[in-house]
């Protein structure tokens, strides 16, 4: 039967989105987990995900045009199905029917005192229907402030930070942790000190109408004509932009007092800083020469400027990436191997090689296959601390660092050391394309027995990682380099690669490490023994 998918509200203050891009047509065939559109929000542009197998029958909005949460976003189904009756309304079929609760409670009282918002719980995409509090990160009596984090939340799909869009004092908690409730009920209510909010709290029905934070009013100077459709944000005002256009602008260095807004009420998209070009700033003339060209007065310049500083909340990437990185750094005792390695040989091999047609292989595939097989033949770096044993594991499972926009992530290589090098370089792309365009599945980046982290493509020549925990060791790699060295007496071009390996001293020791490089080295500076 076919299914109705509705536009899905995102956060507490979102009341309609805007369909970006659509990454299907209609009549294409739809699995779950495939990316059906990218959504514009209130606060930044997402990946809407299908939770459907079909085909999609009908595209209820178009690109670049907005609808209310809910509405009619798209029809998947069965090809040739007839959707006749769910676009005349009767939308019985659809997943917003499947997914509701039916919530019985009192009805809210007739009037919310001056000054008092409620949040509720956000529906977080359209088969959401439930929401548990991981965290409070504010207790009532706290001030908060608009853009503080709240609390975080999780959902079907993963735990979101909920950052609350109205200031005040937060007076009353409706979800305590690790609470679940359904969505629209009440989450917490903020106002000013003192307040009472008992009623509120005991009658506030699901679907009531919910004081929403009042427009970013934007001053106009005085010289601006009424005709301005897109005024700039005051400086001296809470400047009105998407988290999306607020990260882009801090990684270009935009300063966003100068940018003007498009979107609603003059907010700062992202389109805006992708297109934003900062005026040309003429020059105040330093110096005054005379007739014979000689330095007569020089005027001191001073500069002018804004201090500009922006506060980045932590992604819950970046939260789990600093907690591992740092229980490993402060249990595992790290102590480090560094090795130098011809690479003459190893370049003209991989030339040979990718003169082969349709082969391609990378330095890392081979650094990759050098380690695997050396794992083989030293499998206690190939392993695990346990309190009560040390696993040593049989299997090689290599974790490849790479990285993204949000961190680092560790695809996972499962059984390489029986890939050959080209099979090597087809799995490590198609790893390392998914983990940028966050398609890869949690399966892909779990049971790792040793990793790699390679920053020579950026001429990084040497350097040292933190153990990618509960691996034993982690090998660090360089860029190669082109520099005089020492053959048969002489003193030659040669070209070197520095690689420095971490070790884990409660299971390798320092001739278990210093044996298993020697091999590496033996397997890089012979790349025919790998194929043998």
């Amino acid at each position: 039967m076919a299914t109705v998918i509705t536009m899905p509200r995102l956060s507490d203050t979102m009341t309609e989105g805007v369909v970006a891009t659509w990454l299907k047509k209609v009549g294409d065939t739809i699995k779950t987990g495939e990316i059906l559109a990218e959504i514009e929000t209130d606060k930044a542009t997402m990946e809407f995900e299908s939770f459907y197998d079909g085909v999609l029958l009908h595209i209820g909005i178009q690109e670049g045009e907005s609808a209310p949460v809910d509405s009619l976003l798209a029809i998947v189904g069965k090809q040739g199905e007839d959707i006749s009756a769910l676009l005349s309304g009767n939308t019985t079929a659809s997943a917003s029917e499947e997914v509701k609760t039916e919530i019985k409670t009192a009805s809210t009282p007739s009037e919310i005192p001056a000054g008092v918002k409620v949040v509720t719980m956000p529906r977080l995409s359209d088969t959401m229907t439930t929401g548990t509090v991981a965290t409070w990160l504010k207790k009532v009596g706290d001030t908060v402030k608009e853009g503080d984090i709240l609390a975080e939340i999780e959902t079907d799909k993963a735990t979101m930070e909920f950052e609350s869009f109205n200031s005040g004092t937060l007076l009353y908690i409706g979800v305590e942790e690790g609470g679940t409730a359904p969505v629209d009920t009440i989450l917490a209510i903020l106002g000013p000190a003192g307040t009472d909010v008992s009623g509120i709290a005991a009658n506030f029905a699901v679907g009531a109408s919910v004081e929403t934070p009042k427009e970013e009013v934007v001053k106009q100077d005085s010289n601006l004509t009424p005709n301005t459709q897109h005024p700039t944000p005051n400086t001296n005002d809470r400047i009105f932009a998407s988290p999306l256009a607020k990260k882009i602008a801090s990684d270009k260095g935009v300063n966003l007092s100068q940018v003007k807004g498009t979107g609603e009420n003059g907010r700062i998209t992202k389109s805006d800083i992708e297109n934003f070009t900062p005026s040309a700033v003429s020059t105040p003339v330093q110096a005054v020469t005379d007739a014979t060209n000689t330095v007569s007065a020089v005027k001191p310049f001073v500069p002018a400027g804004e201090m500009f500083q922006e506060e980045i909340k932590n992604s819950q990437m970046r939260k789990t990436i600093a907690r591992r990185l740092s229980e490993s750094k402060f249990t595992a005792p790290h102590y480090y191997l560094t090795i130098e390695l011809d690479m003459d040989n190893a370049i003209a091999s991989r030339n040979m090689i990718n003169s082969l047609p349709e082969t391609k292989v990378s330095f890392n595939d081979m650094v990759i296959k050098a380690s695997a097989m050396a794992l083989k033949k030293h499998p206690q770096v190939n392993s695990q601390w346990r309190e009560d044993a040390m696993v040593i594991n049989h299997h090689v499972n290599i974790g490849v660092a790479v990285a993204v926009e949000d961190g680092l992530m560790v695809p996972v290589l499962k059984f390489i050391d029986q890939m050959s090098l080209t099979q090597i370089g087809v799995n490590v792309k198609d790893l390392a394309g998914k983990a940028k365009s966050k398609k890869i599945q949690p399966a892909e980046m779990d049971g790792s027995t040793f990793t790699i982290s390679n920053l020579g493509m950026f001429g990084i020549q040497s350097f040292t990682s933190i153990i990618n925990q509960p691996n034993s060791a982690i090998l660090s790699v360089g860029a190669i380099i082109e520099k005089p060295v020492v053959k048969m007496g002489q003193i030659v071009v040669g070209n070197t690669m520095t690689v420095t390996l971490a070790c884990d001293h409660r299971t390798v020791d320092g001739a278990t490490g210093a044996k298993f490089l020697q091999t590496f080295k033996a397997f890089m500076e012979n790349p025919v023994t790998m194929l043998a």
